[in-house]
């Protein structure tokens, strides 16, 4: 039983992170990351590519991520600061993760 179990929690996996994938990019799109960040070029902030290229192999780059995404920061990219974004705990976490991917 524990070994079915396992089996489905496992299947499972492989169709829900492209869905999460999904609705992360269309949470880039919809919320005002796309006013300021591209995939490839520095806008008013740094591309999504730079970002996930600085936190790559770092403790916790998620949550710090995350953290940037719902509280918003300063001084991390020069002197522009970012807002605060209106999204959810979770919502921070699926930009943070996406972002992370695209690197």
């Amino acid at each position: 039983m524990k070994k079915v179990l396992l089996s489905l929690c496992a299947l499972g996996s492989v169709f829900v992170q492209p869905a999460l994938a999904q609705d992360a990019e269309k949470l880039f799109q919809g919320k005002a990351c796309a006013a300021c960040h591209s995939m490839d070029t520095k806008m008013v902030g740094p591309a999504i590519k730079e970002i996930a290229a600085k936190y790559a192999g770092e403790d916790d780059a998620s949550g710090i991520l995350a953290n940037s995404i719902k509280n918003g920061s300063k001084g991390k990219w020069g002197q522009m600061p970012m807002p605060a974004n209106n999204v959810t705990e979770e919502e921070a976490k699926a930009l943070a993760e996406w972002i992370l991917e695209k690197g």
